[in-house]
This record gives structure tokens, C-alpha cells and sequence, in this order.
């Protein structure tokens, strides 16, 4: 029978999601490179990726705004102030106010990037 310590058991909790927010993200910059990618920038593969990109910086958020996050306070604030600012792009997107795709990529990939 396998007998793991209670670190262990964290550690790998916190690595699986890590890896999940990697994933997640990683899916956001693939829809938004495909709205990018067609002529109609506000078809059908943008509302696909300006719906899901906000649900994930909505979520992210929210787990930055719990008080049981293990994050510094200041990283979290800057998370957050970033996450905003991602929400407000979205929304130009949405409104046809903007086409800043790849604004939002980069900024995305660098968070992607940061997750260890």
C-alpha cells in the first residue's frame, strides 16, 4: 500500500493546478489566435473566444479576491489589476469597439508563461 505525506499529497494538489490554469489559458490564446485568424473578426469564432477568455479571468478573480489564496497580496493585486484590464479588452471586443487580439495574447501568454 502507498503511503504519501500530507506535503506530498499538497504539492501534487498544487502541481495538478497549475497545470490546469496552464491548460485553460492555453486554450483562451488558441481561440483568440483563431478569431485573429478569419476575416470577420467579430464572427463567430471571436464570440466563442471573447465568452470563454472572460469566464476564465472572471474565475481567476475570484479565486484572487478568496482569502485563502496562498498568493502574496501584492502579486494577487497585480493578478487582478491585469484580469481587469483583460475584461475591458474583451468587452471593446465584444462591443466591436476593438480588435486588440493580440493585446490580450500576449498579456496571456506571459501569465501562462509565470504559472510554475
Amino acid at each position: 500500500m502507498y503511503q504519501f505525506s500530507y506535503a506530498e499529497i499538497m504539492e501534487e494538489g498544487v502541481a495538478v493546478s497549475k497545470d490546469r490554469e496552464r491548460q485553460v489559458l492555453e486554450r483562451s490564446i488558441a481561440l483568440l489566435k483563431a478569431a485573429m485568424a478569419v476575416e470577420d473578426r467579430y464572427g463567430k469564432e471571436a464570440v466563442e473566444a471573447v465568452y470563454f477568455t472572460r469566464r476564465v479571468w472572471i474565475r481567476f478573480i475570484e479565486d484572487l479576491g478568496n482569502p485563502e489564496n496562498q498568493l502574496q497580496d501584492e502579486l494577487r493585486a497585480n493578478l487582478i489589476s491585469i484580469a481587469i484590464w483583460i475584461l475591458k479588452e474583451i468587452e471593446k471586443i465584444r462591443k466591436r469597439e476593438s480588435r486588440n487580439f493580440q493585446g490580450i495574447i500576449d498579456i496571456t501568454t506571459i501569465i501562462k508563461d509565470g504559472i510554475q
